[in-house]
């Protein structure tokens, strides 16, 4: 028994130090490729749809031609009206995300992803799906000033990096609340293969337009040669942490991979200083992103207490907006529970299943709960 016990715990850290290294990995990666000083390869808009078609490659050979998973029934209405708008957000965050490594430096992106929450809860209560409340206004003021302070105590500040960083942050934000009134509304529920199937794609055709307006040229004009390893490693990696994500949420539960994704961002700060030495951080930077980090898990912990709030009370007694929000979790529970069945070994999946990871899956989730910008951001993969 104590054998059994000791073996899964040595498991579940193992999957957690995978999701770490591999997050990290994908980031630093991605960077060293479009840094200017390093691999050269200053195209953000092509390394992310080279991502999209590796995805969607291998989703299809995965749903058609090795049927690990069948497609859901789409129909071209839902396709039009859920997933094309929903992969038009999704194509405008990894581009704007990408192209902000192009600026500014990691550590300061990781910083910026802090305003995660705000631009969601905005973004909410823009659509009608939250409400405004005193308790989490007050929060986001935290979160916004430790992102100021955070900000004025960069060396390298740069308002055009920081500027396209910020807009993938809202048009990610916008691209999780259109998951959930569109897609979830109709009963459509996705995992990470079927995610990959329909979504990438769609993102990849999106992402042609600006490519070929924008990059295009100036790949012609530089007669870029095209490493094939270092191209295909990083899409490898970049899928691989999206599977990674569900591995570890079958195996442990979304809450301890969002205390993961703290502790993965602190790393990921102290690594990109050590990997890029032009990155330098300062006391107000660290001071600023602290008192960012609290106001992140102030939010996660007023959300979580809320959804459990939710779910103790009986359906009948629940308003309408509330019985709609328990049917979106149970149809996001079932959606996961597809995925665990067919590949996580897991011993249970929590009821916020809402993990979100810069280069994660755009995976359905109603219950919008972050630690920073934790689905495949920044990077396509």
């Amino acid at each position: 028994m104590v054998m059994m016990i000791t073996k899964s715990l040595i498991l579940t850290y193992l999957y957690l130090l995978i999701y770490i290294s591999l997050s990290s990995g994908v980031i630093l990666y991605n960077k060293w490729v479009l840094s200017r000083s390093h691999f050269n390869f200053p195209f953000p808009i092509t390394l992310t749809m080279i991502h999209m078609a590796f995805s969607g490659a291998v989703a299809f050979v995965l749903v058609r031609v090795l049927k690990v998973v069948a497609p859901v029934k789409m129909t071209l209405e839902i396709y039009v009206t859920c997933v094309v708008p929903i992969s038009a957000f999704f194509a405008s965050s990894l581009w704007f995300g990408n192209t902000a490594y192009l600026y500014i430096s990691v550590a300061f992106i990781q910083m910026l992803k802090a305003l995660m929450p705000v631009a969601t809860f905005l973004m909410a209560v823009l659509c009608g799906t939250d409400t405004p409340r005193c308790d989490l206004f007050l929060n986001m003021l935290l979160v916004s000033l430790g992102v100021v302070v955070s900000s004025y105590g960069e060396i390298h500040f740069n308002i055009v990096g920081t500027a396209y960083q910020v807009t993938g942050i809202f048009a990610e934000a916008l691209r999780l609340v259109l998951t959930q009134v569109l897609l979830q509304k109709k009963g459509l529920t996705l995992n990470p293969i079927t995610s990959l199937y329909y979504i990438a794609p769609c993102s990849f055709l999106f992402l042609f337009v600006p490519w070929f307006l924008l990059e295009k040229p100036a790949m012609e004009s530089q007669q870029i040669t095209f490493n094939f390893w270092i191209f295909f490693t990083n899409a490898l990696c970049a899928l691989a942490l999206n599977f990674s994500i569900f591995l570890v949420i079958g195996r442990t539960g979304a809450i301890t991979v969002r205390v993961a994704g703290v502790l993965k961002d602190w790393i990921l700060i102290a690594l990109s200083t050590l990997v890029f030495p032009e990155s330098m951080l300062t006391g107000l930077n660290i001071i600023g992103y602290a008192i960012a980090l609290c106001g992140v898990v102030l939010y996660n912990y007023i959300k979580m207490k809320d959804a459990w709030a939710s779910s103790q009370l009986p359906t009948d007694v629940l308003p309408e907006k509330g019985r709609l929000l328990m049917k979106d979790r149970k149809l996001e529970k079932k959606s996961l529970d597809v995925y665990n069945s067919n590949g996580a070994d897991g011993d249970g999946l929590s009821p916020f299943p809402s993990v979100i990871d810069e280069e994660a899956l755009p995976i359905p989730n109603s219950c919008v709960v972050h630690v920073g910008r934790n689905v495949m951001s920044n990077h396509g993969g």
